[in-house]
């Protein structure tokens, strides 16, 4: 059962240290299952870890995390060729697909190469939800800041686009997301940008923000705009789950 309209749930969180796995889902990857719509079967969740090279341990802990929250996991790797010979028929076939975080840069690089930019822009308009952490809240939007290129922060601005807003993650944690970000949308990189505390996350439905949801008592998220130069950032109302 697909989403009702396409949906991006673009997070800061999703995952935490487990304790009797290396990894362990949270509220917002299983806010994401919710909203996938299944019912009655362990909802089919596709990782994607191209991020940190599809390294095969943290696709192993990935999964033992899914199968331990009850999820029904799979994988598409692209290190040393592409698992499947249809990616798309395997996405569509999914509920949920969730991306781990790392190099955002290298990401979009290798899913280009094999079109499974254009297979993830199939299942998302075939409502299949979409999620993930940091480099994979990053990628569905036009781009934002990343130490893709080293410890210092640059903007990387060839997202997919699914959404055309710039996209800051790990807002509250990392301090120079802000100004990289702030740049963006005052150079006019950018028309706008989303972004999220460390545990929030940004839920949208085709391109439009429906709502700010975070997994704890604190994390904020924030609306950045630009006028004449001027850069002004706004609070947004954040739904705790």
């Amino acid at each position: 059962m697909p989403a009702e309209a396409p949906t991006i749930l673009a997070t800061s969180g999703g995952i935490a240290p487990g304790q009797r796995t290396r990894y362990t889902f949270t509220a917002l990857t299983d806010f994401a299952v919710e909203l996938s719509g299944v019912t009655g079967r362990p909802p089919r969740v596709c990782l994607l870890a191209t991020a940190v090279g599809d390294d095969r341990a943290v696709l192993h802990h990935l999964t033992e995390a899914a199968q331990s929250r009850g999820y029904l996991p799979s994988h598409v790797a692209l290190f040393p060729m592409p698992t499947f010979e249809d990616v798309t028929a395997h996405l569509l076939r999914q509920d949920v697909v969730w991306v781990f975080g790392g190099s955002v840069a290298g990401l979009l690089a290798m899913w280009r190469l094999h079109d499974l930019d254009e297979a993830l822009r199939v299942a998302w308009q075939a409502g299949v939800v979409l999620t993930g952490i940091s480099a994979g809240s990053i990628c569905w939007h036009l781009g934002g800041p990343t130490d893709s290129f080293g410890p210092q922060l640059r903007p990387v601005t060839n997202g997919l686009g699914f959404l055309p807003y710039a996209n800051g993650v790990h807002y509250d944690s990392e301090g120079q997301r802000r100004p990289v970000l702030h740049e963006l949308v005052r150079t006019a990189a950018a028309p706008a940008a989303y972004a999220t505390d460390d545990g929030a996350g940004l839920l949208y439905r085709g391109t439009d923000l429906v709502e700010a949801v975070a997994e704890n008592g604190t994390a904020g998220a924030y609306l950045i705009e630009a006028s004449g130069g001027v850069v002004t950032e706004t609070a947004l109302s954040v739904r705790r789950l």
